[in-house]
């Protein structure tokens, strides 16, 4: 079942809960715009090479669409759509005036230059720019995207356009209209998040041990949060492998060691494991922070975790879902807890649009409370209607969509 799929059955676990938002449903399983675009783009060599990109903007009800830009080999339509309907979820949750969009170019940026990613972002920058705005959708870093890119991204657009507008795009860098606080907010915004849910462990915090799978920016910004919050980080994983460490790893020894050698593989006082074996090693919070769908049926009677803590957009299917609510295991889904990053780049489009510049304290005030605001809706909704917080996040979500598209 591919990530699409997935999305539409979490969209048909609240048909039943809610029918008289069927309207909105309805509304939802559709997108607004689809953009499937092929662009040229000059190579080092002097040769030129195709590429492949797509912009889906899923609902605008609450506001321009947002969402990030992807560079993968793995990008496809069915999951650029199914980021982009759950950028709608996620910004309804957040409780922030967006609806969803996502983007992505099949790329794979390691086998290229510096200078030829920065020419593909431009030329599909070019692609797509009639149809991105500050007030129509807005970029945003994503997998394998970076500050440097968006400035790139909001410089095409300028040059294509004839006018600057720096809310174009978010993720942008500090001396470019970026908002400080926005490389650690995802991580950030997940540990408010947790926070919010963290007394059901009943442990101490000294005693509660974390396996973070996944170890870029978003991994990486949660792991140390956990570590410096008292926590004890047991278990990492990035693309190469994963470690397992009883006694606790060092979460800036393991970043040494990933920055010499190119992986968290091969720590020293480090076990070796698998992806699959990271996720059912004995924790207490496990935040898998990398792809799709790595909590399957097959993996997730072994999970051996309280809390999943969600980083990554859809790492868990709906077969697992179900199970690891069976299980009593509490799953704080993907929309609510790694919106922490939307709800930034909704600060810097703001600051953008006002001539305004927050300092780094102000934004994370605003983001602890925005974050407790919508855990705390989000639990109170999943014991109104005895559902999971998964199915209680979509529930706020559409409830919210459906609100804002009466007379559109």
């Amino acid at each position: 079942m591919n990530a699409f799929e997935n999305a539409m059955r979490q969209l048909d676990l609240v048909t039943q809960i809610i029918p008289e938002q069927a309207i909105a449903i309805e509304m939802l399983r559709h997108p607004e715009r689809i953009v499937d675009v092929e662009f040229p783009v000059a190579m080092d060599d002097g040769s030129t090479r195709y590429f492949h990109g797509y912009r889906v903007q899923w609902n605008s009800s609450r506001g321009p669409c947002k969402g990030g830009i992807r560079f993968h080999e793995q990008v496809e339509m069915d999951e650029v759509k199914a980021l982009s309907f759950w950028m709608t979820i996620k910004c309804a949750v957040a409780g922030i005036p967006y609806g969803g969009g996502k983007g992505g170019v099949t790329i794979d940026p390691k086998k290229f230059s510096k200078a030829e990613v920065e020419r593909v972002m431009r030329g599909f920058t070019r692609r797509i720019a009639d149809v991105i705005g500050s007030d129509k959708d807005i970029p945003a870093p994503d997998v394998n995207t970076t500050s440097p890119l968006m400035d790139a991204l909001a410089d095409e657009y300028a040059k294509v356009t004839g006018k600057q507008d720096l809310a174009v795009v978010t993720g942008k860098s500090l001396t470019n209209g970026g908002s400080e606080g926005r490389a650690t907010a995802t991580g950030q915004g997940a540990f408010y998040v947790f926070q919010a849910y963290a007394a059901r462990l009943e442990k101490p915090v000294e005693e509660t041990e974390v396996v973070v799978q996944g170890f870029g920016n978003a991994g990486q910004a949660i792991a140390m949060l956990f570590e410096q919050a008292g926590y004890k980080v047991v278990g990492l994983s990035d693309s190469q492998g994963g470690i397992f460490a009883e006694a606790g790893l060092s979460i800036a020894e393991v970043l040494k060691h990933k920055g010499a050698t190119g992986s968290v593989v091969g720590f020293a006082g480090s076990k070796t494991v698998t992806q699959e074996e990271l996720l059912t090693l004995p924790c207490d919070v496990l935040c898998p922070s990398a792809l799709e769908n790595q909590l399957t049926k097959d993996v997730v009677p072994r999970v051996q975790a309280k809390i999943v803590l969600e980083l990554a957009n859809g790492p868990t299917t709906p077969e697992g879902d179900q199970v690891l609510f069976e299980r009593g295991i509490t799953v704080i889904p993907d929309v609510l807890a790694n919106s922490g990053g939307v709800t930034v780049s909704y600060y810097e489009w703001y600051q953008n649009k006002h001539n305004e510049h927050w300092v780094e304290a102000d934004v994370f005030t605003r983001l602890a409370k925005d974050m407790k605001d919508a855990a705390d809706a989000i639990q109170a909704t999943a014991s109104k209607y005895n559902i999971t917080q998964r199915q209680a996040a979509f529930v706020l979500a559409v409830e919210r969509i459906g609100e804002a598209s009466k007379g559109k």
